[in-house]
């Protein structure tokens, strides 16, 4: 606390230093003009500095009050303050004193003000839609804009804090910054001259501020527009396509049969495992050269996953599926995550596709126990509203551990709490689940894994000169061995294991040297599987989707589905063609992307009661 008492002394002291040498320049006196200096000083030079400090030290956020900062660099940055503060102030004093810059005798009026304000509007929104247009697919890489929309509109509690430092300390700060230039220069009622001839008078220097506000608005607009893909948004909200109503199958409308003794699932949801992973010679992209996955390959060859090729492969990234909320919803309801029609609010409400019926709704009814598990807080995006609207889980997440004495009230890293605690808790969770002598469904997300680089946990070997590759190397080996603890235990000879990578990574920095002809695909596996034509099904050269998973999961479990076809999802161990097999990948993503009057009214109408038949707006946790 010392520190950040001094450097606030130190900042308005340096301040008041600039102030004071821009009044004797000036020759000013009264008090409003010694306030009205003092704030446009004070705002310009500690803008400025920032934004400039910002781009040099890049990855360093300046906003974080790193114990470095504290005890070192804010002597320098007052310092530097210091600098900035006094080149401007002399700057315009030399300006004025050559004629280059003259005062107006005559007062601005009302349009002359309007114009100023529309200027700035304009240019700030232009420099705001650019930059942060930059900054997104910088950040995240070439994303649909739909994941952006859906967590605005949903709670973002429990999010990692790196990312919203990363939109303060980049995009709004250099929208900022340049917003305050622009005032700077173009706000004082001022005309250009050469000595006492007028070059460019005050109403013409005026419109050339409007003009460059429209030009920034207009540039920043179409920028937006192109590189963001927003005409996908524009087709969300106002077009309609009947594709999600011609194709979806109720699951409250198809015979279900499952076997006499049900299966337990353990469904593990990968953060950004890819098949790119693998060394090239297995379908993968490696890592100069290397094979990032290897225990993970070996590990794959005692079960069944499909893929679009003859070696590892995976489903299409459809729209509406590549981010985990949307992951989650593609594979346990067979519908994708569509931006909702009227602002609704995914989870915020305590609802979350109250119309839709999960998997979890299907398990609960026949008597399944359900848990599902993050090292991370399940409110970001709605999941806890997900996971008890549908099948009423046990909510395992950074709140439940920190309330349960797993860990301290302040823990936090990366977000939440790190893989390896979550693997042990889920052993804890496994054993209690088999206890109570229910069939049990677990659902489980690393996150070590997330970009960006992803979470090196002490200890961990860094073979590598990439800490994404050394992370990927670590986390796979983990999985792997959780995945052998499971098969060690009594409950595995009835236990169906799934695992799925969520989504394809977003670390744009990991593969912007990769080959863009390459397909990258997710990771899938299925171990200990109850097929029934476990002989006849065909793994690889299969095109799908995300939600095919829905009903291959419960076929996976002994399930028989009448006409192997669930939501928009096919039981891809069956020999019915897929969506996308059947219409294309191009045709299933245009037609997903259009609005879906039907969608938006058997699935988000919050005015439905969900499966339950009740709003669930509490989390339920075990004792």
């Amino acid at each position: 606390m010392l520190w950040e008492i001094l450097f606030v002394i130190g900042l308005i002291l340096t301040l008041l230093l600039i102030t004071v040498v821009d009044v004797i320049l000036k020759k000013e006196k009264g008090l409003v003009n010694y306030c009205k200096t003092f704030l446009q000083d004070s705002i310009f030079t500690v803008v400025t500095s920032l934004g400039i400090l910002r781009f040099y030290l890049k990855k360093k956020n300046i906003l974080v009050w790193s114990e470095y900062f504290r005890k070192y660099f804010f002597l320098k940055f007052l310092i530097f303050l210091l600098g900035i503060g006094i080149i401007f102030v002399f700057a315009k004093y030399i300006l004025r004193k050559l004629g280059i810059v003259q005062e107006n005798e005559k007062k601005r009026g009302i349009l002359g003000y309007l114009s100023l304000i529309i200027s700035t509007i304009l240019f700030a929104g232009g420099i705001a839609l650019a930059i942060g247009s930059k900054w997104f697919i910088s950040f995240f890489g070439k994303l649909t804009p739909e994941q952006f929309i859906f967590n605005f509109n949903s709670p973002i509690g429990g999010g990692e804090d790196g990312v919203m430092l990363e939109i303060y300390s980049t995009p709004v700060l250099a929208t900022v910054a340049l917003t305050v230039l622009f005032i700077t220069i173009f706000w004082p009622n001022i005309k250009i001259g050469l000595g006492k001839k007028t070059l460019i008078s005050a109403r013409f220097y005026r419109l050339i501020a409007l003009l460059i506000g429209i030009i920034s608005f207009v540039y920043g607009a179409n920028y937006s527009i192109k590189e963001l893909d927003l005409k996908k948004v524009y087709q969300a909200y106002y077009s309609d396509s009947s594709y999600i109503k011609d194709n979806y199958v109720a699951p409250k409308e198809t015979e279900l049969k499952f076997p006499q003794q049900k299966r337990n699932l353990i469904h593990f949801y990968l953060e950004s495992y890819e098949n790119s992973f693998f060394d090239k010679e297995n379908g993968g992209y490696g890592y100069e050269g290397h094979n990032l996955m290897p225990e993970l390959m070996e590990l794959s060859k005692e079960g069944i996953h499909f893929s679009q090729n003859e070696t590892f492969g995976g489903p299409n990234q459809t729209y509406g599926s590549s981010w985990s909320v949307a992951s989650m919803v593609n594979m346990s309801t067979g519908l994708p995550l569509k931006i909702p029609m009227g602002g609704n609010s995914y989870g915020k409400t305590g609802y979350f596709l109250p119309g839709a019926t999960a998997i979890g709704d299907i398990l609960q009814k026949e008597g399944y126990e359900q848990t599902v598990m993050f090292g991370a807080d399940a409110n970001f995006g709605g999941l806890t509203s997900f996971f008890t609207n549908h099948g009423d889980y046990n909510i395992f997440d950074l709140e439940y551990a920190r309330n349960s004495g797993l860990i301290p009230k302040d823990y936090k890293v990366w977000w939440g709490f790190e893989d390896k605690k979550l693997y042990q808790y889920a052993k804890d969770e496994m054993t209690r689940l088999y206890e109570t002598g229910k069939p049990f469904n677990l659902t489980l997300e690393n996150a070590d894994t997330h970009f960006p680089d992803g979470y090196l946990e002490p200890g961990t070997p860094t073979p590598y000169k990439s800490q994404y590759a050394n992370v990927f190397l670590q986390s796979q080996k983990d999985v792997v061995e959780l995945v052998r603890w499971i098969q060690k235990q009594q409950f595995y000879e009835n236990t169906t294991i799934v695992l799925t990578g969520d989504h394809l990574s977003m670390d744009k920095n990991y593969f912007k040297d990769f080959d863009p002809s390459y397909r990258r695909s997710t990771f899938n596996l299925i171990l200990n599987g109850d097929f029934s034509n476990k002989e006849m099904i065909q793994m690889y050269n299969r095109e799908y989707a995300p939600f095919d998973y829905f009903p291959t999961v419960l076929a996976a479990m002994g399930v028989e589905i009448e006409g192997n076809r669930l939501g928009l999802g096919t039981n891809l161990a069956s020999d019915v063609k897929t969506l996308v097999e059947r219409d294309g990948i191009d045709t299933v993503n245009q037609l997903l992307g259009e609005n879906s009057d039907f969608y938006n009214r058997a699935f988000i109408n919050e005015s439905k009661e969900n499966t339950a038949g009740v709003k669930v707006s509490e989390r339920k946790i075990n004792n």
